[in-house]
């Protein structure tokens, strides 16, 4: 058996991260399959033992596919040990980098009819030179508002990849009977 492992990215953090969470479960004996939610057609789901979801925020939201598929599927995504994790700019910050202090994870988890296992939220990355014009814009008058990196020829991962295996390390040990 194997864990799936569905991602939506606007700009490539959160496959990174859905990689990297792959790479850290294949050394613990765990294998998985990395999956674009945004372009999957129809999951096997007998095929798989859990499933994790990743999902970054643009401008408050995460991409509306995420809601859709989750709204889908949710007696299928309840019935397996699962696990959730957000990636946002606002995590860079540590004290907005828990689900129960990142705004945009609480929402979601508070509306969404999927209950995960296990929950986490990551630091994403700012990558400047390849936003368009308005995201590039608005992005850096939002880091502005916010304390951060504003100079438009950087790149900066804020990504704490120590968190992220500690994570994919609780993902490796879900069972189903233990919720958070």
């Amino acid at each position: 058996m194997k864990t799936l492992i569905l991602f939506s990215t606007r700009d490539g953090q959160t496959r990174e991260i859905a990689s990297y969470i792959a790479s850290e479960l294949k050394e613990q004996g765990v294998y998985a399959d990395v999956v674009n939610l945004n372009r999957t057609e129809e999951i096997v789901w007998q095929d798989y033992d859990r499933v994790v979801i990743g999902a970054s925020i643009r401008y408050g939201h995460f991409h509306p596919a995420v809601d859709r598929f989750v709204k889908k599927h949710a007696v299928t995504l309840n019935a397996l040990p699962s696990a959730f994790y957000s990636v946002n700019l606002v995590a860079r910050k540590p004290e907005k980098r828990t689900p129960q202090t990142n705004s945009y994870t609480r929402k979601f988890l508070l509306n969404s009819p999927w209950q995960p296992e296990r929950c986490a939220v990551f630091a994403g990355a700012l990558r400047y030179p390849r936003y368009r014009w308005y995201d590039l814009v608005m992005i850096r008058l939002i880091m502005k508002m916010t304390g951060g990196e504003t100079d438009t020829s950087k790149e900066v991962v804020y990504t704490d990849w120590p968190q992220v295996a500690a994570f994919a390390r609780e993902i490796a040990q879900l069972t189903g009977n233990q919720k958070v």
